[in-house]
Formats: structure tokens, sequence, C-alpha cells
């Protein structure tokens, strides 16, 4: 575990059951397929370590599923313009992932989640799939 001091514009002012019923909304919104990897342009880490790990949409779903409410470090507001009312929600778990040559190894993955309400029900955005590049802090680690 690693502990550091936050950033002011992080927010860890979460109850453990505040983040389960957020994991939940996230879950189930996964598990409807109603969810999606940002891929473009701006996420090319994502894309680097999708085809690193040869991470199936299967797989990737499994992944997201079996994330934890200890997984959870902070959330922050979006800052792209004309969605600052989003929130942000990041969590970091560690999995066993074998690499383009079959070595496998405990990866420490950061999820960046957007969870959005459209008129017809909940939509995840993750906005980060990738390996964790830099020390973060948990909440409830």
């Amino acid at each position: 575990m690693v502990i550091l001091m936050v950033s002011p514009h992080y927010n860890q002012d979460y109850t453990w059951e505040e983040i389960s019923a957020i994991l939940k909304a996230i879950k189930d919104c996964v598990e409807r397929d109603r969810f999606s990897i940002s891929k473009n342009e701006n996420r090319q880490e994502n894309l680097d370590f999708i085809r690193d790990f040869n991470l199936t949409n299967k797989r990737i779903k499994e992944i997201l599923m079996e994330i934890k409410p200890e997984d959870f470090c902070h959330s922050l507001q979006n800052k792209k313009p004309g969605f600052e009312h989003e929130i942000l929600y990041v969590f970091c778990t560690v999995k066993r992932l074998a690499d383009i040559h079959g070595v496998e190894n405990d990866v420490s993955i950061y999820i960046k989640f957007n969870l959005i309400e459209y008129s017809d029900g909940k939509n995840v955005v993750v906005i980060s799939f990738h390996k964790l590049n830099r020390p973060i802090g948990y909440l409830f680690k």
C-alpha cells in the first residue's frame, strides 16, 4: 500500500457504503454492456495496455466486475470544458496478466470511470484503463 498526500482537487470524503453503491451502479452498467473504454488518440495508454496484455473484451469486463470498494482511490471533477459537472471515480486494482510474450506478472491497473445518467439509464465510460504509472493512495487500505 502506498500512502500519499492527496491533491486538494481529489475527493476522498466517502464512506464505504457510498463507494459500494457507486461501484454497484458501475458494475450494473458493465454487466449490461452499457460501458465503453476510451480508445481515442488522447488515450494511447489505454490502447497500448490492452494490446500489450492481449486483453479481450471478455477479460476487460471480468477485470471491471472484480473491482472492490477497497480498490477506490479518489474522485475528481471532470475538467473537460462542458463536462465540469461530472465526477470521475478512480480505482486501482491488481491482476495477474500475461504480456504478449506469455510472461505473467501482477499488474496494478489504474481505472478512471465516468458514470453518466442518460434518459434511458446509466452508462459508464472507462476513461483510463492502463498500468498504474505513479504512486497512488487508497481510501480504504
